[in-house]
């Protein structure tokens, strides 16, 4: 056997070779595969997330739970079931067994039927088609409800990957048909009645009915509400009627991959995090990028002046180039003046300047908002029986003693996996620490915690190596963690930030 034959773990291995907690990396029958032992107990689970495919054993394990190292997602090592999003679907298992001080990983184990509850309620309708709203629904029917599921989505596609709009599609490298969560037969198997293109008129809480547009009431039993954010349409003086393109949707998306096809020159408006991933996608496509912003360092309130600097450097490094503090004043034509006398050629003008939570909805049914929808510990509303989750949801967070709104993309899905627990009478809080990651080019930026103001910055390792930890502060608590390069120390920053509770 050669260092780079990989280790069969069909054949057996010496219980002295995988030490207590310890993964052991190999293939069963040609299947990448983690040998891991809790004690006396092994167990053998596939090797790669289902989410991004991301190498388990680079991850962490907590007791039963091992998360995984790219973008934080759970899985629980004795049965292979997906436990925590981004992933949404379980892990391959194989059975183990110990014979003569070895332990084989035998044949693979075909799931059992869930096990289905007699739930308190029927027809939950969720009003959103995006991460929070899917996620809710998959872990209605995972968890064994059996009853009327409805989706009731505006957008015209079915629940797809919203961070690659800006990222890997945009970029060009994965293509249009990777991007749905679940393929078109998974919601009928499951018997979620999915409506695109539908818009919900009205919310009726006494009576228990939401209105669709053109449609009769549906009745709930239980409602989420997941519908999201919309991206601030930014009116330039002069500019033709859909010059200035933004990124939200799928629709989107292609929309600027299809200009992009014909373009030579972009400018980016708003130095966020979706701008600046736009940027990258579409230097990798050749055009030539310029970026306008009014700060004088990208996204100065959300990582501080060390990382920002950091991440205008590196998208420097790789050819665009910045407009800092100032700002597009016209367009005419392809020329955009900015106010401090610049003129820039663009074939392409890209918005990325926020989003707002959609909440319209929320307002008109008389439930509590509050620059979102206030819910509670367990994501309810002011209504009971109706819950928020996702871009919209303004719940108290234990960690910072705040009542927060956060716009990250696992964020949603949790936020939806916990209402949906919740609505079956589990009565669980949400208490997940944020966690959100963005790509630009080969560097990945990982951030946990929340942080809307710190008094301190402390930065273990090198920016420019690549290879680093930012702690966010304030007094004496960690508020947050960036890592560039430290996989590892994301999940463990992000497991010490679930375990602290925000004094007094």
């Amino acid at each position: 056997m050669t260092d780079s034959t990989p280790l069969d773990l069909k054949a057996g291995v010496p219980l002295e070779h995988i030490a207590d907690g310890a993964m052991l990396s190999g293939q069963i029958d040609g299947d990448d595969a983690l040998l891991l032992r809790q004690g006396d107990a092994f167990y053998a689970i596939g090797a790669q997330c289902t989410h991004y495919h991301a190498a388990l054993a680079d991850g962490l394990i907590c007791g039963h739970v091992l998360h995984c190292p790219m973008h934080h997602s759970q899985f629980d090592i004795r049965d292979g079931s997906a436990l925590c999003a981004p992933a949404l679907d379980d892990l391959p298992t194989w059975r183990t067994e110990q014979v003569g001080g070895r332990v084989f990983a035998r044949e693979r184990i075909v799931a059992a039927p869930r096990s289905r509850r007699n739930a308190p309620l029927d027809n939950v309708v969720i009003v959103g088609g995006g991460g929070a709203g899917l996620a809710a629904a998959e872990k209605l029917r995972r968890e064994g409800y059996e009853g009327r599921l409805t989706m009731l989505s505006a957008d015209v596609d079915p629940p797809y990957d919203r961070p690659n709009l800006s990222k890997d599609f945009l970029a060009g490298t994965a293509e249009a048909d990777w991007m749905p969560l679940k393929p078109d037969e998974w919601y009928r198997e499951q018997r979620i009645d999915l409506r695109l293109n539908t818009r919900v008129e009205a919310i009726d809480v006494a009576a228990r009915q939401v209105h669709v547009a053109g449609g009769q009431g549906l009745t709930f039993g239980a409602l989420l509400l997941a519908t999201g954010a919309d991206a601030v349409q930014l009116a330039v003086p002069g500019a033709a009627a859909g010059q200035v393109l933004s990124l939200r949707n799928f629709a989107d998306s292609r929309a600027i991959v299809a200009r992009a096809a014909s373009a030579h020159s972009a400018l980016v408006i708003g130095a966020s995090f979706i701008g600046l991933e736009v940027a990258a996608s579409l230097r990798g496509r050749g055009l030539e990028v310029h970026v306008v912003a009014p700060d004088a360092v990208p996204m100065l309130r959300v990582l501080g002046p060390e990382v920002g600097e950091f991440v205008r450097e590196l998208h420097a490094s790789h050819g665009v180039t910045f407009h800092l503090s100032t700002t597009v004043t016209r367009v005419d034509g392809k020329r955009a003046s900015l106010a401090d006398g610049t003129v820039i050629e663009a074939d392409l003008i890209v918005a990325g300047v926020g989003v707002r939570p959609s909440i319209v909805l929320a307002e008109q049914a008389g439930l509590a908002v509050d620059r979102g929808v206030s819910v509670d510990a367990y994501l309810q509303t002011s209504a009971p029986g109706i819950f928020a989750a996702g871009d919209i949801a303004r719940w108290p967070d234990s960690h910072s003693g705040e009542r927060i709104r956060v716009e990250h993309w696992a964020l949603a899905q949790r936020q939806g996996q916990v209402a949906a627990l919740n609505m079956l009478g589990r009565r669980q809080p949400f208490d997940i620490s944020p966690f959100f990651w963005s790509q630009h080019y080969d560097v990945a930026i990982q951030y946990v915690g929340h942080a809307e103001r710190w008094d301190a910055i402390e930065i273990d390792g090198s920016l420019s190596a690549r290879d680093c930890s930012v702690a966010y502060r304030q007094g004496d608590r960690e508020l947050a963690v960036v890592t560039i390069g430290r996989d590892l120390a994301s999940l463990r920053a992000e497991r010490e930030l679930e375990t602290s509770v925000a004094p007094g």
